[in-house]
């Protein structure tokens, strides 16, 4: 194996017998290993076997982390990148230091292996001919439901990923959002031993997370399914109701602008509003 190559590192996102022998082989035989905690990848490590010398780069020191691994690959050394789990780069820290390393003129290798948003996706059964993967939206509900309503309109279907303490909240405003006759996807725990994957039409997401308080732990993986042709116009009719609503609007008022507006039946977008308000305040 050459010298002063970063080799970007997949690694299991549960499962440990998920990593690769390419993988396992690579972090062998480098002479560093970048971790984003230390601690957890130890574990990994210590089950194959792995003596090899690890140092931290994560969100918080990424900057002064990518300067010490730059040094040991102008020394000849080699570096491979890992994450807590999964790919490094990919809603992960490593992005920078893949941007260093590369602009620096050294090459970058990637060791392809576990992804959640592939895994879920996998296992979906969705019919989708594209997705965008969106990652983490924002923590405060203003900017979600702003970046969410960004994203309504595209022809694709929709990849988050999501913490446990968060997912409910965010599967409601996907609620008010989107479509609630887009179906999705929500897969939690994946390749662990309370893997649950569970595929549903959006209006029905919220009962079901609330019906176990088990259903709300773990890491998640969403997939909402793409708006098709007939439900685009819809689709508007529902993001113009929902801001009608926000604003504070009657629910007979909403429904009666929003039907002015977009086209869309009024009595639909009665039962809609009616539909939207029981979810909020529930």
């Amino acid at each position: 194996m050459a010298a002063m190559k970063l080799f970007i590192v997949a690694t299991p996102i549960g499962n440990l017998g998920d990593i690769t022998v390419r993988a396992l082989e690579i972090l062998r035989a480098v002479d560093w290993i970048a971790c984003e905690d230390t601690r957890h990848s130890r574990r990994l490590l210590d089950h194959y076997g792995i003596q090899t010398a690890c140092f931290a780069l994560h969100e918080h020191n990424e900057r002064e982390a990518t300067a010490r691994l730059m040094t040991y690959l102008t020394c000849g050394q080699q570096v491979a990148l890992i994450s807590d789990a999964g790919t490094p780069g990919i809603s992960d820290p490593g992005a920078r230091a893949v941007a260093v390393v590369r602009a620096a003129g050294f090459p970058v290798v990637p060791i392809p292996g576990p992804n959640a948003a592939m895994a879920a996706w996998s296992a979906s059964g969705l019919s989708d001919e594209r997705f965008l993967f969106v990652g983490f939206l924002p923590a405060k509900a203003v900017a979600r439901r702003k970046e969410l309503d960004q994203l309504a309109g595209l022809p694709a279907a929709l990849v988050f990923y999501e913490s446990p303490h968060r997912v409910a909240q965010t599967v409601l405003d996907m609620v008010a959002t989107l479509d609630a006759s887009r179906e999705i996807v929500m897969a939690r725990e994946l390749t662990k031993c309370f893997e649950e994957i569970v595929r549903c039409p959006l209006s029905q997401a919220v009962d079901w997370l609330s019906e176990n308080e088990h259903r709300q732990r773990g890491e998640f993986v969403l997939i909402v399914s793409g708006p098709t042709q007939d439900r685009e116009g819809d689709g508007q009719a529902d993001r113009v109701l929902n801001l009608l609503l926000e604003e504070g609007l009657p629910v007979k008022q909403a429904a009666k602008l929003a039907a002015n507006i977009t086209g869309a039946a009024k009595n639909d977008l009665y039962q809609k509003a009616l539909e939207f308000k029981h979810a909020i305040n529930t």
